[in-house]
């Protein structure tokens, strides 16, 4: 199955545990993104495995939260440690035609719990080897986004 991103930001994660799903696509992986804010600007992290601009985050494992899996996330992909009590949960999306084809050749319907974090001072961040780029977007500059 070939794959295409339109628009331009993608929403990409994967996870370990599912929940039954009956139909072409087998299962639905559960995944934690977070709109990170600071001074305005939104925090995008360009992805190794798609080259495409996404927010962080990924799967939910089993026997974990999603609270906990975000903070995990976050540690993973950023290098930053965040305590839990300062993410908002913003809502869950698990609409049918949330679809991710992997380059492994695996289709997951995805059900996102996304969360909000606002920082009130940019971090040090370090890039981990699922990105290419780490970097703060001015609202006009995520209009330019390829």
């Amino acid at each position: 199955m070939e794959s295409r991103i339109k628009g331009k930001i993608a929403i990409v994660t994967g996870a370990t545990s599912g929940i039954g799903w009956s139909s072409a696509i087998e299962l639905a992986k559960l995944g934690a993104n977070v709109i990170i804010t600071y001074d305005g600007k939104i925090l995008l992290e360009k992805r190794r495995d798609s080259d495409t601009w996404g927010l962080p985050g990924g799967g939910v494992k089993k026997q974990e939260t999603e609270l906990q899996a975000i903070t995990r996330e976050i540690y993973e992909e950023l290098g930053i440690r965040v305590p839990a009590s300062a993410f908002q949960k913003l809502g869950v999306y698990g609409e049918p035609g949330r679809i991710a084809a992997y380059q492994d050749g695996s289709v997951w319907r995805m059900v996102i719990v996304m969360f909000g974090l606002e920082l009130e001072e940019e971090p040090k961040m370090s890039i981990s080897a699922e990105s290419r780029e780490l970097r703060f977007f001015t609202p006009e500059e995520l209009k330019t986004i390829q």
